[in-house]
């Protein structure tokens, strides 16, 4: 039972009738209505995703039958599993992100792992400049001399977004949110270009201005738009000072994209089928309306 990564590309997924309400029967009650009050139909498909995603996880990996599974949040809004496991599953340990046009999980069967996925767009209705005087507050000097040393707006967007997203994978991880200071944590991000489908473990952290040799940081470029930062560390938490925690990394995992018929194939209906929540889904829009006019 090793590592696990897992990319669902729910943008791209256009259900039909059956598939969303056998979908919408494989999640715990109470997900699937916090789910179908999403105002767009991309938010909901994402949402679902990433809740068959740790529920496949579960019943493949932890061998609980998936009608059996019990998720619950923590107060941060974490998903745990709930269920009594064996001691020899007590510390696997997953986390999932969904953001642009995919859904992803990582999984390990020791370490304390986050995830975080993010899309290079451009920033609503202002301009790239003016959306880093915004988010100044959130990198450090080194971090934005990096990020401006990109030789375009659009690679600085880029190399932001990548930033940004080995921000989040470390904060999930540890299980802080909102009020952290975001210039504690700095990151040396090696290489530059980062090529498609390859898994990079060359980017440091320092925490507090050291060096944090317990954190390891995968990194994945999904497509040309889709970062992902995958945060590994010792179970035993934040801030304290352990044995260097490659002697535990994993193989060099690379990303599974699945399919529907993938994420629903150990699937037990854990609910009725509710055919309003079709004519809820199908009332829908995809997606807000972009404002900017900005164009690559």
């Amino acid at each position: 039972m090793g590592s696990v990564r897992w990319a669902f590309p729910c943008a791209a997924w256009r259900p039909c009738r059956e598939e969303w309400l056998l979908a919408a029967r494989l999640v715990q009650p109470e997900e699937k209505d916090r789910i179908g009050q999403f105002v767009f139909a991309r938010d909901a498909k994402a949402a679902l995703a990433g809740r068959l995603l740790i529920r496949k996880l579960i019943a493949e990996k932890l061998c609980i039958p998936w009608n059996e599974i019990h998720l619950q949040r923590t107060s941060k809004g974490k998903p745990f599993l709930a269920n009594n496991v064996f001691s020899i599953y007590s510390n696997y340990n997953f986390n999932v992100s969904h953001q642009g046009d995919y859904a992803v999980l990582a999984a390990e069967p020791e370490l304390q792992v986050g995830i975080d996925i993010m899309k290079t767009d451009l920033p609503g209705s202002s301009s790239i400049p003016n959306f880093f005087r915004i988010m100044k507050r959130q990198f450090t000097e080194t971090e934005w001399g990096v990020i401006k040393s990109m030789s375009n707006e659009w690679m600085q967007l880029d190399m932001f977004h990548r930033h940004w997203a080995l921000k989040e994978s470390f904060l999930k991880a540890v299980g802080v949110g909102i009020g952290f200071n975001l210039q504690r944590i700095e990151f040396n991000v090696s290489p530059l270009q980062l090529e498609i489908g390859k898994v990079y473990k060359e980017t440091k952290m320092l925490l507090d201005g050291d060096k944090e040799e317990e954190w390891m940081f995968e990194e994945t470029r999904l497509d040309d738009h889709h970062h992902v930062a995958v945060a590994l560390g010792k179970q035993e938490g934040f801030g304290q000072k352990h044995s260097d925690v490659c002697s535990m990394e994993p193989n060099q995992p690379q990303f599974t994209l699945l399919t529907f018929e993938d994420l629903v194939a150990s699937g037990i209906p854990v609910a009725p089928e509710d055919s309003a929540y079709w004519d809820n889904f199908c009332c829908k829009q995809e997606s807000p309306v972009k404002q900017n006019s900005h164009s690559r």
